[in-house]
């Protein structure tokens, strides 16, 4: 069993109770689906009306980061200190089983709970931007020109203190009925789905050929 402190109690908010024995609570295993895709969806309330709002996101030891225009509503609101939940999801395939029943997907998610708070400080708010861009494309961010005041200031940088969170997987061949898989003939089996890169596609208006940089040959592509 992980150290406690290697690990989210559970709560009334993130505790799984349904298929629980797919519930990861230890913070290796959440931080895995968060780091394995800069895509989240962040939950919140506005004046009763749920909404949720996907964007990128960034993770640096137990904070999570997003980021957007000072005009969203969205960051307006969040960094107020609402509750949040934000959510990432890696669809892997669909379980095709004996049953309509027992259909089912694999997938790997996570839910992380706070409140999120604004980065004020410009120097704190351009170093959370560049831990994003190192994360994505180490180097890069010394290839380009610097954000100016403005650009700043059209940014709004959150943080949010994860105070709990869980993961859950499901992966694997369908899960029958016992008596199915003598009696029932059919093919049953996992489609596997891979999320996979493109080929890098130049910007048209390069005045010049520039070679494509190292960190983007390092990606595997399709």
């Amino acid at each position: 069993m992980p150290d406690s402190a290697e690990v989210f109690a559970p709560t009334d908010r993130s505790r799984v109770r349904r298929s629980h024995q797919r519930a990861q609570y230890d913070k290796d295993a959440v931080f895995a689906v968060v780091d394995s895709t800069p895509l989240c969806h962040v939950g919140y309330v506005i004046d009763g009306q749920p909404y949720v709002t996907p964007t990128m996101q960034w993770r640096e030891g137990e904070k999570i980061y997003w980021h957007g225009s000072s005009a969203s509503r969205m960051l307006r609101a969040v960094k107020g200190g609402i509750p949040v939940c934000v959510t990432v999801t890696h669809f892997d395939g669909m379980v095709m089983a004996r049953s309509p029943f027992h259909h089912s997907a694999n997938y790997r998610t996570a839910m992380l709970f706070g409140r999120a708070h604004a980065l004020e400080d410009r120097d704190a708010k351009e170093a959370s931007l560049k831990i994003m861009m190192d994360g994505l494309f180490p180097g890069r961010w010394e290839e380009l020109r610097g954000n100016t005041d403005q650009e700043l200031k059209a940014t709004t940088v959150v943080a949010m203190e994860i105070e709990d969170a869980v993961a859950k997987v499901r992966s694997g061949p369908p899960i029958d009925d016992e008596e199915d898989y003598a009696t029932v003939q059919c093919w049953a089996g996992v489609l596997p789905r891979r999320a996979v890169w493109g080929t890098p596609e130049p910007d048209p208006k390069m005045d010049r050929p520039h070679p494509v940089p190292s960190y983007l040959k390092e990606i595997p592509y399709e």
